[in-house]
């Protein structure tokens, strides 16, 4: 099933439209002369750790302890996440090491 010119001319319109309201909208509503409201603080506060959460939870769900590897290389690479974050306070160092220890675990013993 292909789109006509201007289905997709339409398509990248909506796209375009919803991309812009994104970016615009927040500035429209918290204007820089105005405070923020305290509950939009509250969210900048608490929604980054709680989507790392649900990254980990989301991540972790579906190992299995009592088959395959059980879970070992995903118990390794949480491992050196946790412990270069804590060292090293460096987000892209932690994730990137726990994503290449992974991969390498995987790919050569697992």
């Amino acid at each position: 099933m292909t789109m006509t010119l201007f289905e997709q001319m339409i398509t990248i319109g909506l796209v375009v439209l919803g991309t812009m309201m994104t970016r615009f909208i927040p500035f429209i509503l918290f204007p820089s002369g105005r405070s923020t409201p305290p509950y939009v603080q509250y969210l900048g506060k608490v929604l980054p750790a709680a989507a790392l959460g649900l990254l980990v939870i989301y991540s972790l769900k579906d190992i299995s302890l009592f088959s395959g590897n059980h879970g070992i290389s995903e118990l390794i690479s949480v491992t050196v996440v946790a412990f270069l974050h804590i060292w090293r306070r460096n987000m892209l160092l932690s994730i990137a090491s726990g994503t290449i220890v992974y991969m390498l675990l995987i790919q050569m013993f697992f």
